[in-house]
């Protein structure tokens, strides 16, 4: 028996000590594959918005869309989307915001569509999904386009606490921050003026949430934590009514075209809260997301009026996901499960958004409420200077892309407000 470490060990060891630094290998791996790919071709973009590579990016190749990119310097713009997205959920507001004077840069995240790290497995190291990473990942784009400061950081679903996140811990980089779809609840707390105790700080009682589910009648489970599953991937990647149909119905159920869609605000953070919650966020326990939304897939007529994602732009995303799979993406989720990759955050305890914020989410999104006391603790105490909460009539949780205009327009107003501060 040998008791010298494996090249496999010594590489993980590694990570405990220099995630950032680790991401490298794991991408090196990856790059090759991703270097066979071509920006998207023009016609599957609207008119000034392209799709270009940019090397060197906290180790990866990432993938961008832009707009506003002609002429002299302008203020600079990022746009992060969410899960299971990519940069071009943003091609709706990208050009309004290109118009008003922005350089707009929307890049496909780690993991994700033509950038690095998609060839990643389940047993791959978490390190380079870390939030700290991540972050990295944002200064270093802003970097390669030779920006000191943005203008904004705007972020949708799981990019809403990467914005989050960015303006926390580089509020000179990202000078303003839009969250949408996802409040973010603050940075995590330590025991405070506790050095003249004679005991030490309470522990926080245990988080028995996901076994009071399961206890439920039927059992449930909640989304992210069957999205933090080996199985979880797999399930989407070939659902058993094929990918284009399970996109096609996520999509559906969790727009403002599924009417079943009526959020209001829960009293606690309790299973029995949790239950009220549509199957997409606190699914039957036996069942998968491709089972989960199976039977609310759209009849054809229903898909024919859907103006906001017709069967073309589907395509996009069936093509992308079809291609990488989804663990890229839910890699971010298991990262929100693994205590040990989350403790560094505490470092960031107190720190709150000092720079201007605001929120937006559809009116049709349970997103805002799935979390009690989230979007109080965001206003009241996250942010110190949120310059509103807004809620978009006619859509759900895709809001930029089922009412475009509206959320470009709050946007711009925004950011030219922000400017002035």
């Amino acid at each position: 028996m040998s008791f010298l470490p494996t090249r496999r060990e010594l590489l993980k060891s590694v990570a405990m000590l220099a995630p950032v630094a680790l991401g490298a290998p794991t991408a090196a791996l990856t790059q090759r594959s991703a270097d066979a790919l071509a920006p998207l071709e023009p016609g599957v973009l609207p008119s000034g918005i392209r799709s270009r590579f940019v090397e060197g990016i906290n180790g990866i190749r990432m993938h961008v869309l832009e707009a506003g990119f002609e002429g002299d310097r302008r203020p600079g713009v990022l746009m992060v989307h969410g899960f299971p997205e990519l940069a071009y959920s943003w091609r709706k507001v990208m050009l309004p915001v290109a118009a008003a004077g922005y350089h707009v840069i929307a890049p496909d995240l780690r993991g994700y569509g033509r950038s690095g790290g998609t060839d990643v497995r389940f047993d791959d190291d978490l390190s380079p999904w870390a939030t700290v990473n991540e972050v990295t990942d944002m200064v270093a784009l802003a970097s390669a386009f030779g920006y000191r400061s943005l203008a904004g950081v705007i972020g949708h679903d799981f990019g809403s606490p990467l914005a989050a996140w960015c303006a926390v811990i580089r509020p000179d980089v990202f000078t303003s921050v839009v969250m949408m779809s996802a409040p973010f609840a603050g940075a995590p707390s330590l025991p405070f003026d506790t050095a003249t105790s004679s005991t030490p700080p309470a522990r926080p009682p245990a988080d028995t949430i996901y076994d009071d589910l399961a206890k439920l009648t039927p059992p449930r489970k909640h989304y992210q934590r069957y999205y933090s599953t080996r199985e979880a991937d797999d399930n989407m990647h070939h659902a058993p009514q094929g990918l284009h149909a399970f996109l096609r119905a996520y999509y559906h159920m969790k727009s403002a075209d599924w009417k079943a869609n009526q959020p209001h605000e829960l009293t606690a953070r309790t299973a029995a809260e949790w239950a009220k919650l549509p199957r997409y966020y606190v699914m039957d326990l036996d069942k998968g997301m491709a089972e989960t939304v199976a039977p609310e897939m759209p009849s054809s007529t229903e898909i024919a009026k859907c103006k906001w994602l017709p069967d073309e732009e589907l395509r996009v995303y069936v093509r992308e996901f079809e291609r990488t799979g989804f663990q890229g993406g839910l890699q971010s989720y298991r990262v929100g499960s693994t205590p040990r990759i989350n403790a560094g955050l505490q470092v960031f305890s107190a720190r709150t958004i000092d720079q201007p914020s605001m929120f937006i989410a559809g009116r049709s999104d349970w997103g805002a409420y799935q979390n009690p006391g989230a979007l109080e603790r965001m206003q009241k105490t996250a942010c110190t200077h949120m310059t509103g909460v807004q809620f978009v009539d006619g859509a759900g949780h895709w809001v930029q892309q089922e009412q475009p205009a509206q959320v470009a327009s709050l946007l711009v107003e925004f950011l030219r407000r922000s400017a002035q501060v």
